[in-house]
């Protein structure tokens, strides 16, 4: 069965709220500060939501924002998150969500996407490998 990749709407903010508990299980959740930030990114322009349907179900999510960046001189895509339920990896929803991102990218005139992943996560390093993404650059990050 093929899964169905479609827009975000608010109403599906719950089951990609127990997929961000995949991505990030030591996180403590705020869902009500959460679906603010998620309702506030669909009105946006410059972000993009996705999400994969199988079984009836959310079982995939990719978030994209578009910014204007002067070493691309033009828009660049920003991968923000990029989650497939545990146990639906492997059955290539993951390649899907980016193959649509990337066309939302090119839609909105991105010369680029990138993404950042965390150091210890090796087999999604691998999976963004195989599917043409080159390791580029250190992110740094400082809390406010």
């Amino acid at each position: 069965m093929t899964p169905e990749i479609r827009s975000c709407r608010s109403e599906d903010f719950p089951e990609i709220l127990m997929l961000l508990k995949q991505l990030w299980p030591d996180n403590e959740f705020d869902a009500t500060g959460l679906q603010l930030v998620f309702d506030r990114a669909l009105a946006s322009q410059n972000q993009k939501l996705i999400i994969s349907i199988l079984d009836n179900r959310v079982v995939g999510y990719c978030s994209l924002t578009i910014k204007n960046n002067l070493w691309q001189a033009g828009y660049m895509g920003n991968v923000d998150e990029l989650v497939v339920d545990v146990n639906y990896r492997s059955r290539g929803i993951g390649k899907q969500l980016i193959e649509r991102i990337e066309e939302i990218a090119l839609q909105n005139n991105c010369k680029r996407i990138e993404l950042d992943s965390s150091f210890h996560r090796k087999e999604a390093h691998r999976f963004y490998e195989n599917i043409g993404f080159k390791s580029r650059a250190y992110l740094f990050t400082k809390p406010l």
